[in-house]
């Protein structure tokens, strides 16, 4: 029985502190009885909940209201307090005394007259009743009556009434009573049946519909997951209610945080506490609210639930979120499923209210059940007696519902509520309630009703009825007569007295004997029926997420059963066959299952001792079931496999055994102290129940037994018992029955269980801490995987002692032995980490499982001594499995090193995959699968090298080399892959280099990952060095260098002195010299080349005597040995022996200037004060001083002014190079030739310098272009080129119009190389006419295309083409428009940025060696991917302005080449015209000083650009040199007679610029060449006879040697400028990028790569038949070069072997090489043949030699139509047969004439006076015949038209007059006038002639309309 009321509380108004506010507190006046109950103390504050809102008066009486607030104590016992306030008037001294403006306030218009009796006011009172029990009706009722006794004045006794409420008592379960208060009132109190369920009343039903489905869900869900809850309403009761609803619903869990369902004002900071909570506020303290963050508002009035955005709910799992929502529809929305049916049927009755609400809590009820289904079958029982403990096991529970990824479900489970649920409801022997029953028996009725509504609907129902029943049990007899005060009782008129005072006395007499009677009676016993709860059917095995195939395929588990037989049995290649499909099947969980249960079969008494194989086998395949592990553990893989690992184990020699735990260790799963819990209480839930069941063998228990783990296999959570039989009772059986029995036994019975338990656990406990440390401490202890986790490296980052079987382990433990003193230091670290993670699992669950705190000090001690036990047993197993013979893996191929090239690093195991590159891993390119191969990763000074076997055997014979400088490194990442055939994920690298090479790497098992990282670090030392004295080139052969350093850092200085003191004297020696040998330029001829040196001689040193002629470039040519100058001053003479040669000026004192020479050699520069990046030597126009070249300079980026570096011979202009202008020189610059203002700015006084400098190189320009010569300016270019890349042949057909010299053109223009005309011998002043600028190709460029058929009127042309063109960055030059009448003129093209070009160098990379499998990307992909890098797009930008570049010079103007910073595309662009203008760079001397010249003396920063250095490596690699190398590549491509060298040249140059084999490379400009004294030791006194240095010293040397360099087809016509074609269509990509050679790495070090094929070809015995000579080439294993020369090369190594036979010293092949080619010319000549002979040029000479134009004449007017050869033409021999081709290509493209180009009938620059009040301005105008309309664009270039005057609108065309502002020197008739319907427009054209022009075509135009 209990008390209905504990407490009854009188509360009144008590004045504020503040007189007069209105405001006040609540005061208790009385309470009964005044002293608390021993069980229950009286509850505080409640006077502050009685008035949530605050104690205040009242001007009107309210009618009384009543609610429950709810408090909880310091026990979580919650206290109902039920409150019934009413309104009773205030007596004039409580009453507040008002001034004026409070009775304003108050509302009352103030009178005129002082003296207004005060207003009546009301002060509440609250009658209060405290209760345990939640019987909200009846507290209602008992209150009201009070309420009414005092005020209707019934003659009854309130103390007799009060007293009665107090002494009621009611049965706590399941039968009514009836009460009575002693008025005359009877009230039935039902009792619930089931005290667990709870009682709703219709809260539920209400709270769904202020909210809704959707927002109550959401609630539930914040509320299961422990978020802070907030109810809004004006409604107090309606709090209260919403909050119970919203806890009714969580059952069977408690809500055991903060739950205050009507929080008083005075409070409201609790709502910013961190825990969670549910809270009810009144809505006017919403405002309070709006500050917090991670509060979820529902606002019960206006039906909203706010969750702010930090805030994330995770909802229910599906289907279940699904199927609750439609089963909560079909409750509160019946009508829902019929609303859309044509005959609705009759509507049925909707349930009341009340059932309603239970219907509602049958869902809830349901989804809990299905939710937690099959939980018994997870719970451990961890002690019986003397109180049960039980542990739920959460990753079984999860694994086995499919739902470890699911949120809600993994926070339930992790929450408070669940862990009360676990400990209340896992209790094995107690009542049990609705919930049991349904969990237990209605789950499979639950899944067969699932999809269908109507079951369920019934189902929800039948448990509705159950709820209802149990909240009313009887429900006929609700029968209450209880007293209500009269309708408007409260609004009398009469004024009740106040509630009197009551005696006390009276009701605690009242209470006294209620108690004493109590005392005599017999304690009401609940009577509980306990009973075994029912565990329901086991947890039906959800199906594997990756489906049911894959699953439980029974073929794979066959496969798994038969391979653990085959190991077991001993037939090791069966199982080794079958061992790769086992360890895919492992991915299955079947499978694995299957594993650890056919492995216990061969396991006998604790140990299973396999030999060394079998032990691998076993590893391994438990390594592939670990390794999908996750921490979790949760389908118990790790659990069943735990006693295994202790279990099997191999002799490895007398007394020491391993185990193979300690292959096992590097799984996540075993640092996780929650997968340890879980075992543990699993064993000891085993251990328990075996105490119970067979008491008599309980002695014989397994304890902790050293290194032998117990016999029992713990299926933890029973998850496995679905598959066996389930023998006997279950452990939570057991318990049940323990504890039915547990009251019956006697007090010693009870001390020996308990006793018995506690000792079980303990040795559990001590079990598992060797278990633990079996698992923990690695075999060698210096390499701990504990610690490295701490470190932060994870558990992926190796897979060292998880993968290696020990029998490997061996073969790699020497390189990480550390030094004996640190190793220990080491090991006892690993040691503290895991007695110190055993300590804190043996004080967790020692404490859970109540053992004892002697038997818990005990183990403390024990642990560190198993620790260090088990540590000592390792060491041994450590230093035995060393000795065992390591598995046979091939044997290491060492790399062949260059001399002075060391190793780094030797050989790590790895296995080399394929790239993406398909020739190499045979696919569908056929061949050989080479890769992937086994083998060795080396680490040279100087190379990465890998070299190894393919793994596949039918290839295994052949060595697979693939290597590539350290310095070419790019990128470098790690993978994660699966090598070969095993199943684990290995660590690997992959290393990217700028020579395209990929070496993806995955790291043997045997690698561990310390040896990883320090190949990373020391890769990433040696590709970085801190300065470039640490780059290869420097530290090979570092013995001489380190003597020598020290020097040249002492020399830096006088260095520079001593060579601007030498420069000048020594450069005019030398160009004095060369001026007298040389005259005339002529291909070298080899014969100069000096005496034939043996072969044998390997170092080849030349010698100064050895070389007459002076114009070669060895070190010391031509010099005497006593000028031996710094490397500096060779390089300067080589530039000015170059200057010299182009007759650029010589150098003379300033005094006796040779003023004849239009240009001089200025030593200006000589200590680099000017310009550190340019050359110590310039070359400047004659007229110019040195001084002004300082002021010059600032205008220019970088201070790179404008210098010459070449001129042509026959056109006499000059190429000058500078970097980009400053934006002040460029303003300066073209401004209006205005005098300058006196007043002028350093600014403008550097521009008029800039623009004196300019004049100084026109000017020294010979003056042979007059007005007869015809030629256009670039303004009046048709810019055909330009547009972008016409898809039409457009951008092919280019016509180019010369009207002048259109007869002399037809007549006497030789086929050229596209059409550089040479009409009589060097007279191309007048003939050649060609439109320059319709030479120009490309995107973005100048302007739209040209018509085919351009006007032939010479008015067209410009009468004088500029002499100077300054090609500058679009950007840079914008807005700036030059003055048509100056001399030079400005043409802004677009160039890309150094960051497009890397960005597009990467994309290329990618592209040719794309690092994925070649079966990932689709055959195109290659294709689309090279298209997207626009790598070739820009090499066709670079070509495209460098022919036009070459046009300029070619037809007289000079050019100025201006971009970026001067140092990367100019340098591109400069040297590029230069090898196109002039054959003599096409040699092989002529491109050696090219380079030099322009690209190392210039200063291109190649140290900064590769990214030698440390300081460079955020910056990247920037291929310009490389771009550079192609674009030579493309024009070699295109005209192969044309240079010396070969291909493999430019490729050798590719491969070298970033090799860092030779200095030449190196460092970012002479200066700091000089400064790092490289210079100087490099070149003048080279003594010691070790590796060349210097590139082209390396170059020379093997060309003595092999023709490998020379190009056989070289036959130059001398004076040929190439033009070749760059559209991207005439490109090809560079065989460079894509063809490797994997027989011997990259072929660039040539010593390295003359390797075995020789032999290979003479001596390969077939068995005894004869010798083949034939062999199969592999298209990227084997160098074709060499394994097929060609033919000329395969002649001289025939000549020479013979020679050799005959004992004759073999000559040169260069010398031999010249005699034949000499003899045939004689020959060719005798015979008067003209096609040269087969073995010279087969039918070279009718390829088209420069792929080019042939003149022809075209449809209109006489023209030059550009056509191109087709292939047919070029193969044709016959001259007949080439007229022919040449014709029909012709009018096969003059089809494809566009409408654009026809759109275009005239066009050219007129001025034009703008609209009212505004200038003229000159704008390019087109006259479209087509469109009929006359368009202007600001120039020629812009592509935007700015207006259009249409032809229709036009009247007439009249001569015009000058207006203000028109241009001053133009004649007065160059004027006219069009008028239109609209305006008259003025205009004026450059002279009278232009003007008739433009007025004539006008006229035509209105004519033909």
């Amino acid at each position: 029985m209990a008390r209905l009321a504990d407490y009854f509380v009188l509360v009144a108004f008590g004045p504020g502190p503040r007189a007069g506010s209105g405001e006040g507190h609540g005061q208790i006046l009385q309470r009964f009885p005044e002293k608390d109950w021993e069980d229950n103390p009286f509850p505080q504050g409640i006077e502050l909940f009685c008035q949530p809102s605050g104690w205040q008066l009242c001007p009107e009486r309210n009618p009384p209201t009543f609610f429950i607030a709810v408090l909880t104590d310091i026990n979580s016992e919650r206290h109902y307090c039920a409150c019934l306030t009413f309104w009773e008037p205030v007596e004039p001294s409580q009453a507040p005394v008002c001034s004026g403006e409070e009775e304003e306030e108050a509302g009352e218009r103030p009178s005129p007259s002082a003296l207004v009796p005060p207003p009546q006011l009301f002060a509440p009172k609250t009658l209060v009743l405290v209760s345990r029990l939640d019987h909200a009706e009846v507290f209602r009722n008992s209150l009201g009556l009070i309420y009414t006794i005092h005020v209707e004045g019934l003659s009854v006794s309130l103390e007799n009434v009060i007293g009665n409420l107090l002494t009621c008592t009611i049965p706590i379960t399941g039968a009514p009573r009836t009460i009575s208060l002693g008025a005359g009132d009877r009230q039935v109190i039902q009792t619930p049946l089931t005290d667990s369920l709870p009682v709703s009343c219709c809260s539920v039903a209400l709270l769904f519909r202020q909210l809704g489905i959707t927002n109550v869900l959401a609630l539930f869900c914040a509320a299961l997951t422990e978020h802070k809850i907030l109810f809004l309403s004006r409604s107090y009761q309606r709090l209260t209610d919403a909050c119970r609803g919203l806890l009714a619903l969580l059952f069977p869990l408690r809500y055991s945080f903060t739950y205050v369902p009507i929080l008083p004002a005075q409070l409201l900071e609790v709502l910013s506490t961190p825990t969670p909570f549910i809270i009810g506020v009144n809505s006017l303290f919403q405002a309070e609210t709006q500050e917090l963050l991670d509060v979820i508002i529902a606002d019960l009035d206006g039906g909203t639930v706010t969750v702010p955005e930090c805030v994330h709910i995770p909802p229910l799992p599906e289907p279940l979120h699904s199927q609750t929502h439609s089963a909560l529809c079909m409750v509160l929305d019946p009508e829902l499923e019929r609303a859309d049916l044509a005959f609705p049927p009759p509507a049925t009755s909707t349930s009341s209210l009340k059932m309603q609400d239970k219907e509602l809590r049958a869902v809830f009820l349901r989804l809990f059940a299905q939710l937690l289904q099959g939980y018994r079958w997870c719970l451990h029982i961890v002690r019986i007696h003397p109180e049960p403990v039980i542990r739920f096991h959460k990753a079984a529970f999860l694994g086995q519902r499919g739902l470890v990824e699911d949120d809600f479900l993994l926070k339930v489970l992790e929450g408070m509520a669940f862990a009360g649920f676990v400990s209340e409801r896992g209790v094995p022997y107690r009542t049990t309630d609705l919930f049991d029953e349904l969990v237990a028996n209605e789950v499979k009725r639950m899944r067969a009703d699932e999809n269908q509504p109507q079951r369920v609907l019934r189902h929800v129902k039948e448990l509705a009825e159950q709820l209802y029943k149990n909240e009313n049990p009887y429900p006929a007899v609700t029968m209450h007569k209880v007293q209500r005060p009269g309708e408007g009782s409260h609004l009398r008129r009469v004024p009740p007295r106040p509630f009197p005072r009551l005696d006390e006395s009276t009701v605690q007499w009242i209470i006294d004997q209620a108690t004493a009677k109590l005392q005599g009676a017999p304690p009401a016993v609940r009577a509980e029926k306990k009973a075994t709860v029912p565990s329901g059917p086991p947890m039906a095995a959800i199906v594997e997420r990756n489906g049911v195939v894959h699953a439980n395929s029974a073929r794979r588990l066959e496969v798994v059963r038969n391979c653990i037989s085959y190991v077991f049995e001993g037939k090791m290649l069966e199982a080794k066959k079958l061992l790769p499909a086992v360890l895919r099947a492992l991915k299955g969980r079947a499978a694995r299952r299957c594993l650890t249960r056919e492995l216990h079969l061969h396991v006998q008494q604790n140990r299973a001792v396999l030999d060394h194989q079998q032990f691998d086998f076993v590893v391994r395949m438990m390594n592939c079931c670990l390794q999908d592990c996750t921490a979790m553990d949760e389908h118990g893989i790790a659990a069943a496999l735990l006693p295994l690992v202790t279990a099997f184990c191999r002799k490895l020699s007398p007394g020491v055994t391993q185990f193979a735990y300690s292959c096992v260790q590097e799984h996540v799963v075993w640092s996780t102290p929650q997968f340890w819990e879980a075992m543990f209480y699993g064993d000891v839930q085993t251990h328990i129940r075996a105490l119970y069941l067979e008491p008599t063998e309980e002695e014989d228990l397994p304890s902790a037994k050293g290194e032998v783990g117990p016999t029992e296999v713990s299926a933890p959570g029973k998850e496995d018992e679905e598959d066996e039989e389930e023998e006997e009772r279950s452990a939570l059986d057991v318990a049940s029955e323990q504890r039915r029995l547990w009251p019956t036994l006697g007090r010693d019975k009870q001390q020996e269980l308990v006793q018995k338990e506690e000792s079980t656990v303990f040795s559990q406990a001590i079990h598992y801490a060797n278990r633990m440390s079996y698992l923990l401490l690695p075999l060698d202890s210096s390499k701990s995987r504990l610690l490295r986790e701490r470190a932060g490296l994870g558990d992926l980052e190796s897979m060292s002692n998880s993968v290696v079987t020990n029998s490997m382990a061996g073969s790699v433990a020497e390189s990480y032995d550390t030094e004996s003193g640190f190793e220990d230091a080491e090991t006892s670290d690993v040691a503290g980490a895991v007695v110190r993670f055993i300590n804190r699992f043996v004080d967790k669950v020692c404490t859970e499982s109540g053992v004892t705190s002697e038997h818990l000090k005990g183990l403390h001690v024990m642990v560190p001594d198993i620790v260090q036990m088990h540590i000592e047993t390792l060491e041994a197993v450590h230093r035995e499995s060393k000795r065992l013979p390591p598995i046979q893996k091939p044997k290491l191929l060492r790399p062949s090193l260059l001399p002075g090239e060391e190793c780094v690093l030797d050989g790590l195991r790895v296995y080399l995959l394929p790239d993406g590159r398909e020739e190499g891993s045979g696919g569908s390119v056929g061949g050989p699968a080479l890769l992937p191969a086994e083998g060795a990763v080396f680490l040279t000074t100087y190379r990465v090298i890998f070299t190894g076997m393919p793994t596949d055997p039918p290839v295994g014979e052949q060595a697979v080399v693939r290597s590539f400088p350290v310095a070419s490194l790019t990128k470098e990442k790690r993978i994660s892959v699966q090598a070969h055939m095993d199943q684990f994920l290995q660590d690997g690298l992959q290393l990217r280099s700028c020579t395209f090479q990929l070496l993806k790497m995955a790291f043997d098992e045997e690698v561990g990952s310390e040896s990883a990282e320090v190949f990373r670090k020391h890769l990433h030392k040696l590709r970085y060095p801190p300065d470039v004295k640490g780059t290869f080139a420097f530290t090979a052969g570092s013995v001489h260098t380190a003597g020598r350093q020290p020097r040249a850092a002492k020399e830096k200085s006088p260095s520079l002195r001593t060579l601007s003191r030498n420069l000048v004297k020594n450069a005019k020696k030398t160009i004095g010299r060369q001026y007298v040998t040389r005259k005339k330029y002529n291909p070298p001829s080899w014969e100069q080349r000096g005496q034939p040196v043996p072969p044998e001689d390997q170092e080849d040193e030349i010698s100064v005597s050895e070389e007459p002629e002076p114009s070669t470039l060895t070190p010391a040519s031509a010099l005497k040995p006593s000028d031996r100058l710094t490397m500096n001053s060779l390089v300067e003479r080589a530039c000015c022996r170059d200057y010299q040669r182009l007759g650029l000026g010589t150098l003379s004192s300033s005094l006796s200037r040779a003023k004849s020479e239009p240009f001089r050699v200025t030593p200006v520069n000589r200590m680099y004060a000017i310009c550190r990046s340019y050359p110590g030597l310039l070359i400047v126009p004659q007229s110019v001083q040195d001084n002004t070249l300082q002021r010059i300079s600032r205008c220019y980026r970088q201070n790179r002014f404008p210098v010459v570096c070449w001129r042509s011979s026959r056109s006499k202009a000059v190429l000058l190079r500078s970097g980009g202008l400053h934006g002040k020189g460029v303003v300066g610059l073209f401004k209006a030739q205005n005098a300058p203002s006196p007043g002028q700015s350093q600014a403008d006084s550097s521009s008029l310098e800039q623009e004196k400098y300019l004049q100084a190189v026109v000017s020294s320009m010979p003056r042979h272009a007059d007005a007869a010569s015809g030629r256009n300016t670039l303004s009046g270019f048709s810019s055909v080129h330009m547009a972008s890349h016409a898809p039409s042949p457009r951008a092919r057909v280019t016509t180019l119009s010369n009207p002048t010299t259109a007869s002399v053109t037809r007549r006497s223009a030789p086929r050229g190389k596209w059409g550089s005309i040479r009409a009589g011998g060097r007279s191309s002043g007048s003939s050649l006419g060609v439109d320059v600028g319709s030479r120009l190709a490309g995107k973005d460029l100048l302007g739209p295309p040209q018509a085919n058929g351009a006007p032939s009127e010479p008015g067209f042309l410009r009468p004088q083409r500029a002499a100077l063109y300054i090609i500058g960055d679009k950007a840079q030059l914008k807005g700036v428009r030059p003055d048509p009448l100056q001399q030079w003129e400005l043409v802004p093209i677009e160039v890309f940025e150094v960051r497009q070009v890397k960005a597009s160098f990467k994309k290329l990379l990618k592209a040719c060696v794309p690092g994925c499998p070649a079966g990932e990307q689709s055959p195109t992909s290659y294709l689309r991917s090279l298209e997207e890098s626009e790598w070739l797009s820009q090499i066709h930008k670079l070509l495209q302005v460098s022919v036009l570049v070459v046009e300029l010079l070619d037809s007289g103007s000079s050019v100025l080449v201006s971009l970026e910073d001067g140092w990367d595309i100019t340098t591109q662009v400069v040297s590029l015209v230069q090898l196109l203008s002039d054959p003599y760079y096409r040699t092989l001397e002529g491109f050696r000083l090219l380079v030099e010249k322009e690209w190392l003396s210039f200063g291109h920063r190649f140290t900064h650009r590769g990214a030698h250095t440390l300081a460079g490596q955020s910056s990247g690699f920037a291929p310009i040199f490389l771009q550079f190398l192609d674009c030579v590549h493309q024009v070699h491509s295109q005209f192969p007679m044309e240079f010396e060298f070969s291909q493999f040249y430019l490729k050798f140059l590719s491969y070298h610029h970033v090799s860092h084999r030779f200095r030449t490379f190196l460092l970012d400009s002479d200066y700091e060449r000089i400064e790092l004294g490289l210079l100087y030791e490099e070149k003048g006194e080279r003594k010691s006879q070790q590796a060349c240095k210097s590139v082209w010293e390396y170059v020379e040397r093997l060309s003595k040697k092999t023709p490998v360099f020379y190009n056989y087809m070289y036959a130059p016509e001398d004076t040929e400028v190439l033009r070749p074609y760059s559209n991207v269509s005439n490109l090809k990509v560079w065989d460079f990028y894509t063809q490797e050679t994997l027989a011997e790495g990259p072929p660039y070090d040539w010593e390295l790569a003359q390797g075995p094929p020789e032999p290979l070809e003479e001596e390969r015995p077939d068995g005894g038949a004869p010798q083949s000579r034939r062999r199969v080439i592999w298209p990227c294993y084997d160098s074709r070069l060499r394994a097929q020369p060609d033919a000329i090369s395969r002649l001289l190594e025939e000549l020479q072997r013979l020679e050799s036979e005959l004992g004759r010293p073999s000559e040169r092949w260069k010398d031999t090489w010249d005699r034949v080619k000499a003899a045939q010319r004689s020959e060719a000549r005798q015979d008067g043949r003209s096609t040269p002979s087969s073995l010279l040029m087969s039918s070279v000479s009718h390829h088209r030699r420069s792929l080019g134009v042939y003149l022809q004449e075209g449809p209109v007017g006489s023209t030059l139509s550009l056509s191109l050869d087709s292939d047919q033409s070029s193969s044709s021999t016959p001259s007949s047969g080439r007229q022919a081709a040449r014709r029909s290509t012709s009018t096969l493209y003059s089809q494809f004439q566009t409408a654009e180009s026809e759109n275009r009938s005239y066009e050219g620059t007129l001025y034009k006076k703008g609209a009212f009040m505004k200038p003229w301005k000159a704008r390019w105008f087109v006259l479209d015949k087509t469109k009929h309309q006359l368009r202007y664009y600001d120039h020629r270039v812009d592509t935007e038209c700015k207006g259009v005057i249409d032809l229709a609108e036009v009247e007439s065309v009249t001569p015009g007059a000058p207006t203000m502002g028109a241009p001053k020197t133009v004649d007065e008739k160059a004027f006219f006038d069009v008028k239109t319907t609209r305006r008259v427009y003025n205009f004026c054209a450059q002279d009278v002639h232009l003007a008739q022009q433009w007025v004539d075509r006008l006229q035509s135009c209105l004519s033909d309309a």
